[in-house]
């Protein structure tokens, strides 16, 4: 019972330490970009000796490939709950929920954000494999059963667009056609699209690109979303709100 309770104790210490590493490391990128992440500096900021933070992250690329994972995972998360509790089951609810919530989770996680959408971190290569690309495909997932739930809706909008599967890089293709085998390649094609449009105006938000020419950027992005509703060819039966920018 007492090698058990201290093994327990050792991991919720390892933890904890494992989750303020993190938290550090997205605060020295909030004010120095990606290039603050430093293994080194965190320990001294922990007071711990190099030695001891290197027993949890082997390198600074090990800490950024399990950060990555994270942030995938956790914007995945908010994603799928939003998608659960959208106001109704109708496809022009699910695209609003879907917006709502990228947009949410980014103005509120905006280091996270620039993590996995900024620029690259230099000198940092990406595993080929692993829990980072494991939690990216499951975000590109989320969206794509979006997308794959207001196909038939949208089809009728994509009229003329030809697409083949060879137009896609081998892993995404392998997967919307594992995950949806009854759709043709212009699903992913349209999933793409509509991630563009989702993510063009918040990056510029979230880069406060927008804050010289707007008082409101939710409004404008509001706006967006419904234009991009009506361009799918999906019954939008919410008016556009004055959104609190």
């Amino acid at each position: 019972m007492g090698d058990a309770t201290t093994q327990s104790r050792r991991a919720r210490l390892r933890a904890e330490t494992t989750a303020e590493i993190k938290a550090i490391a997205l605060t020295h990128m909030a004010t120095g970009g990606p290039a603050a992440i430093s293994l080194r500096a965190i320990a001294r900021e922990m007071g711990m000796t190099a030695g001891a933070i290197y027993s949890y992250f082997t390198s600074r690329d090990d800490l950024i490939t399990a950060l990555t994972a994270d942030v995938y995972d956790s914007l995945a998360n908010v994603l799928e709950a939003a998608h659960r509790h959208a106001p109704s089951g109708r496809s022009a609810d699910k695209v609003l929920a879907h917006a709502h919530a990228y947009r949410e989770w980014a103005i509120a996680n905006p280091e996270e954000f620039r993590l996995i959408y900024g620029d690259p971190v230099p000198g940092y290569k990406a595993p080929e494999a692993g829990a980072a690309q494991e939690a990216e495909h499951r975000l590109c997932a989320v969206l794509l059963g979006l997308v794959a739930d207001a196909w038939p809706q949208a089809a009728a909008s994509q009229a003329g667009c030809d697409y083949d599967w060879s137009d896609f890089q081998p892993s995404l293709a392998v997967m919307a056609r594992e995950l949806f085998p009854d759709l043709p390649p212009a699903v992913v094609a349209l999933c793409l699209r509509v991630w563009s449009r989702m993510h063009g105006l918040l990056t510029l938000e979230v880069y406060g690109h927008l804050r010289h020419q707007v008082h409101e950027p939710g409004k404008l992005y509001e706006a967006d979303m419904h234009d991009l509703i009506r361009t799918l060819g999906l019954e939008d039966h919410a008016e556009v709100p004055s959104a609190n920018g």
